[in-house]
């Protein structure tokens, strides 16, 4: 079992607590080495990454989980896992929580959106379930954690459907439920956002930002606002792609027609960062510790 990396202290010890997207072991690595003090782990980035699938309740809970092992044991972080909605009734979040558990994770969030028209990313849900399917849902897990270093948040999707006052009450009532935390997507406005600060100031609340939105604020504006963690889910994502798609596009054009690829200014460096980031004379000490 790995020894859990409490997402509470973290938290406490920076504000806000900003909290990369990994999609895989090598991009949590690099998180950590950065100097970052949590990792996120979106059920988007992650199917992309490893099955080259959106988000739209293809995956069960036994992939999930065996994409998130390896980013787990990559780092030292602590790590929020997207839980989705469960993956079914009260059972299987029970037996998602024991899972997570095992694997030390320092939060689960889960979700109130409706999993057989689950909607990508943080694009609009198209419905949610009562709120008092999810209340139930809370409460398994809250009872199944071993201890309360394992945060249950609540990501409400109901802000395109109910609006902020319906996204607020749902919140209302997750955390008396027992949720640990909440987390409303998609807040188009900067007053909208100023709202939910104040109106959960001492909760901990997430707060997710994206380029295209004119609410994109400052991780010290937000933390002013109240929020404890602040998320970019497509951010390291979208630009590993875009690099990739350039380096691969460079080598066709050189394969085809013989335009050189633009050469790194510094490659020995660049093996160097990629030596230290799967901790390679970590390994190879190994052969000369046990000659």
């Amino acid at each position: 079992m790995r020894v859990r990396r409490s997402l509470r202290q973290a938290a406490s010890r920076t504000s806000p607590l900003v909290a990369p997207t990994a999609q895989d072991a090598f991009t949590a690595r690099m998180i950590e080495g950065l100097g970052f003090k949590a990792v996120a782990l979106g059920g988007s980035t992650m199917l992309a990454a490893r099955y080259a699938l959106p988000d739209l309740g293809l995956a069960a809970l036994a992939e999930m989980v065996e994409t998130a092992r390896d980013i787990i044991n990559a780092t030292e972080l602590p790590c929020i896992m997207d839980g989705d909605d469960g993956y079914g009734d009260v059972k299987s979040v029970v037996r998602m929580v024991r899972i997570y558990d095992e694997l030390g994770v320092g939060a689960v969030v889960l979700e109130d959106q409706i999993r057989e028209v689950k909607q990508s990313g943080n694009n609009n849900a198209r419905r949610v379930a009562p709120h008092d399917e999810i209340i139930r849902k809370l409460r398994a897990a809250v009872e199944t954690r071993s201890d309360k270093d394992l945060m249950v948040i609540t990501r409400c999707d109901a802000y395109a459907i109910e609006g902020l006052e319906g996204s607020l009450k749902r919140c209302d009532a997750y955390l008396k439920a027992g949720a640990d935390g909440v987390f409303i997507p998609g807040v188009s406005t900067v007053e909208e956002l100023e709202r939910v600060g104040k109106t959960f100031r001492g909760s901990y609340q997430i707060v997710d930002m994206l380029e295209n939105r004119p609410t994109w604020l400052k991780p010290s504006e937000l933390a002013a606002m109240g929020f404890s963690q602040v998320v970019y889910p497509n951010f390291v994502m979208l630009r590993t792609m875009l690099a990739t798609n350039d380096a691969l596009m460079q080598l066709q054009r050189f394969a085809t027609d013989d335009s050189p690829p633009v050469l790194l200014s510094d490659f020995e460096g660049a093996r160097a960062l990629f030596r230290e980031i799967v901790r390679e004379e970590e390994w190879s000490s190994l052969e000369q510790r046990f000659r």
